[in-house]
Order: structure tokens, then C-alpha cells, then sequence
């Protein structure tokens, strides 16, 4: 009888510490990351699973004209909703400080099942993304803040609100500081069915 292979493997271990060590990062370096690993990144994410494989994600990296319209467009926000222009400075002073910006949308479908399906699937290839840029060293956050339902900001990435709606904005760089996180243990969140 052949045995089962194992599982207590160098390359198992490995990929499980990217998985349990990628962390959500505030604050990065100014080194620019290569345009060349955003685009194997992005290769990588196209491989998340999608029902019938409908790959509905699309991805938008930004230039500087784009950041610039964004850092404007979220001190133009926060100074309007908290009518403090001291506050949309802080605000567009701390994202013009973000090195890497990339957008991910999802294809919008009239069939309600389809478009739960299709939002998954580009969740889960911004978690590709995310974690394909953590094994190279470079951190991330995935923001879906106010900017990203404004309708100004469709206009500045050019993307069609009725065709398409945004996934998240993932903001890209290595890390300045990565801090330490915990989760609950696996039995908290496990109940194993009969």
C-alpha cells in the first residue's frame, strides 16, 4: 500500500509564515519597487480561483498624475466631511507619502450570484497580490475608504461606474515598520459539523 505524502515539509512551513507573517503596513520606505515585480504580482492574482472562470478583476497601477489627483481628491474629502481643512491636510499629507498605488476592480453583472462570485474571486486575488508582494519583501494595505465610493474618483482613474466597481486601493512599498499581530486560536473559530 503507498503512503500518503507528508505534509511536514521546509516548503509547507515556508509558505505557511508568509501566510501567517504578512501584515498591514502604515508606513514605507521611499525605495521605488519595481515596476517589474507589480506586473508578476498581478500575473500571480489572475490565478485566483473564479466560478466558470469569468476573471472579472481588472488592475490599474498609478502614475504620479493619478496619485497627485488622488492626494488632492482625499484632502478635498476629509476637509469636507469633518469641515477641517488642518484634518484633509494630515489626511493628504500621509497618503502622499505612499509609494506604490494600485487599483483592482470587479466587473459589475445584473445576476446577483454571479456578482457575489465574481466579488470573491477579485478578493481573492488581491490576496494573491498581497501575498506574492509579501514573499518579495514588499508590504501593502487594502483601503476601501470613502475615496474609493466617490464618484470623483471614478473620474480621475477613468474607470465606468456602471460597468465596473472598485475591489480595493492597495497602497504598496517596502516596510518602514511591520508591526506584530495575533489571531484567535484555531479552535475559537472551528466547529466541525457530524
Amino acid at each position: 500500500m503507498k503512503k500518503p505524502p507528508s505534509y511536514e515539509t521546509q516548503d509547507l512551513r515556508e509558505f505557511a509564515e508568509v501566510l501567517s507573517g504578512r501584515r498591514t503596513i502604515e508606513l514605507f520606505l521611499h525605495t521605488p519597487v519595481p515596476e517589474d515585480l507589480v506586473s508578476q504580482a498581478i500575473e500571480a492574482a489572475t490565478w485566483a480561483p473564479n466560478h466558470h472562470v469569468t476573471e472579472p478583476w481588472h488592475f490599474y497601477p498609478f502614475g504620479r498624475r493619478t496619485i497627485n489627483a488622488c492626494v488632492d481628491l482625499v484632502r478635498q474629502i476629509v476637509t469636507e466631511k469633518k469641515n477641517d481643512p488642518r484634518a484633509g491636510e494630515h489626511k493628504a499629507k500621509g497618503w502622499s507619502e505612499k509609494p506604490g498605488w494600485l487599483l483592482v476592480t470587479c466587473r459589475k453583472s445584473d445576476d446577483e450570484v454571479l456578482q457575489q462570485e465574481d466579488y470573491a474571486a477579485c478578493c481573492a486575488a488581491t490576496q494573491n497580490l498581497m501575498l506574492y508582494l509579501w514573499k518579495a519583501g514588499v508590504g501593502s494595505k487594502w483601503t476601501t475608504g470613502d475615496i474609493t465610493r466617490d464618484p470623483r474618483f471614478y473620474e480621475i482613474v477613468g474607470v465606468d461606474p456602471a460597468r465596473e466597481f472598485v475591489v480595493g486601493l492597495i497602497w504598496y512599498g517596502y516596510p518602514k515598520l511591520t508591526p506584530t499581530q495575533s489571531r484567535k486560536p484555531p479552535g475559537d473559530v472551528l466547529t466541525r459539523l457530524p
